[in-house]
């Protein structure tokens, strides 16, 4: 929804992006919806059709709870009353990028792109939050990173949003370039290339190629913000080089222009010292972890270059907190006492596996608590993927992790790699993991739960939390 007491998007102007008819007598309109279950007063709601379900199913609810109008395809706008506020459009889905491009193509906003094979939505949400201390900011929802929810994000951008910032994401060749077109950034945020969803990909050189896509929509005099440190960093600056784009660089690399001068990693925050373009600051960041300091450099290269107060965005980042089942804490209430557990169970690969294990190792524990790992399958890693599991042992052990837990095939490996002292429990799923963790766990334990999405971590973190919950349900501050 926007911000301002002005309306999000004129009729005529929709119509006229969208190559619609207008039906019945549609409200002002605030916002952008897709999801019934989301949907203000207001909004105007796209029925686009998914893999799962038919938005067209869930007019008649978007009306009743306030929809300004719905935008509806040509061949099922018969099916409603013929006076309800309807856009109707020959395909809703390009009606919705349409509606992206407009607001885009009307805005004086600075905008950034942001993608990576790591760290994507924790830095977008460092870069709104440190951005937001400068100006009117909008930035993509959660995650919404693909073909409808970059459009989605694009179209709520408001009229008067000094910046914006959008996540761009792919898990095959050809996804960005198409995204990136329609978010015409100034900068371009790359946080790094591992090998995820790599099975999709003849190898890590692919990915770096495909991370690469975004710079074919950067506007002329724009840049490039890329990681010094990453060992594709060459193949990526030569690309931005290609299309014209001034490269910036950050990382721990004396050479990089927004460089890390001094750090000390604490158990829920971080601070640090860093030279950005020339500029020293000094700043605490609010989440925990090496892994977000590295992401901060960029953040400050980028508001920097899209002319933001760096005072002010440094100062905004001590308000950092961790998204959704990236790292939220969550206290578990025991029989004595209480545990933490770490939410981590938003997706997993091996580079982001290793910075939860570092931050799992830097977390304090109660007295006799332990720190213990409970590890779900990174999956989409083709046939390199049982090497990764097992190489998991090492940080592992590094990072004095107590106990662990495994879930699924690939997890077997690191199993078998374990020293019998440091195996907590074995399963095939998630879900037979809550009675092992139910019984071992104690007071003044520390629990990190981490997988990718299909070996159903969120669930067992969600079973936990129910089984012990808080008696005030709290999550724990940083």
């Amino acid at each position: 929804m926007t911000t301002t007491g002005t309306p999000l998007h004129d009729i005529a102007e929709l119509s006229a992006a969208t190559s619609g008819t207008v039906r019945g007598v549609p409200g002002a309109i605030t916002g952008v919806s897709i999801d019934t279950r989301t949907l203000a007063p207001g909004d105007a709601f796209f029925a686009i059709t998914g893999d799962a379900s038919d938005g067209h199913l869930y007019v008649g609810r978007a009306l009743e709870n306030g929809a300004a109008l719905a935008v509806v395809a040509r061949d099922k706008a018969d099916g409603f009353a013929p006076d309800a506020p309807l856009l109707v459009v020959a395909d809703v889905l390009d009606a919705l990028v349409a509606t992206g491009k407009a607001a885009r193509a009307r805005s004086a906003a600075r905008i950034a792109a942001v993608t990576g094979s790591v760290g994507k939505t924790t830095t977008k949400e460092a870069l709104r939050l440190a951005l937001s201390a400068d100006g009117e900011t909008h930035a993509s929802a959660a995650s919404y990173n693909n073909h409808w929810g970059v459009p989605l994000s694009l179209a709520r951008l408001s009229r008067t949003a000094r910046y914006g910032v959008f996540e761009i994401g792919m898990n095959h060749p050809g996804e960005i370039t198409p995204l990136v077109q329609m978010v015409r950034p100034h900068v371009a945020v790359v946080t790094t290339v591992e090998p995820v969803h790599i099975a999709q990909f003849s190898g890590i050189a692919a990915i770096a190629d495909a991370k690469a896509e975004i710079f074919a929509g950067v506007e002329p005099g724009g840049a490039a913000v890329l990681n010094l440190d990453n060992p594709h960093f060459a193949r990526l600056a030569a690309a931005a080089a290609a299309r014209g784009l001034d490269v910036v660089t950050f990382g721990a690399a004396p050479q990089a222009d927004a460089r890390l001068v001094d750090l000390c990693l604490k158990a829920h925050c971080s601070t640090l010292v860093a030279e950005v373009l020339g500029t020293r600051v000094t700043l605490k960041v609010g989440m925990p972890g090496r892994h977000i300091v590295q992401n901060v450099l960029a953040v400050l290269a980028a508001a920097r270059l899209l002319g933001a107060d760096i005072a002010l965005a440094g100062l905004a980042l001590a308000r950092l907190k961790p998204p959704p089942g990236r790292g939220v804490p969550v206290e578990l209430s025991l029989p004595g006492g209480s545990a933490t557990l770490l939410d981590e169970s938003y997706n997993a690969n091996p580079a982001s596996m290793r910075a939860a294990l570092d931050v799992l190792s830097r977390t304090p524990v109660g007295p006799r608590g332990r720190r213990i790992a409970v590890l779900g399958d990174m999956l989409e890693l083709g046939e390199d993927g049982p090497a990764h599991h097992r190489d998991l042992a090492a940080p592992i052990a590094a990072g004095g992790i107590d106990l662990v837990f495994c879930c699924g095939p690939l997890m077997r490996g690191l199993w078998h790699a374990l020293p019998a002292d440091r195996r907590g429990g074995y399963a095939p799923a998630s879900d037979t993991l809550v009675p092992m963790l139910a019984a071992a766990m104690r007071p003044g334990d520390t629990l990190m739960v981490k997988g990718s999405n299909g070996s159903r971590m969120g669930p067992l973190v969600k079973a936990l939390g129910e089984r012990f919950r808080a008696p005030d349900g709290a999550l724990l501050e940083g």
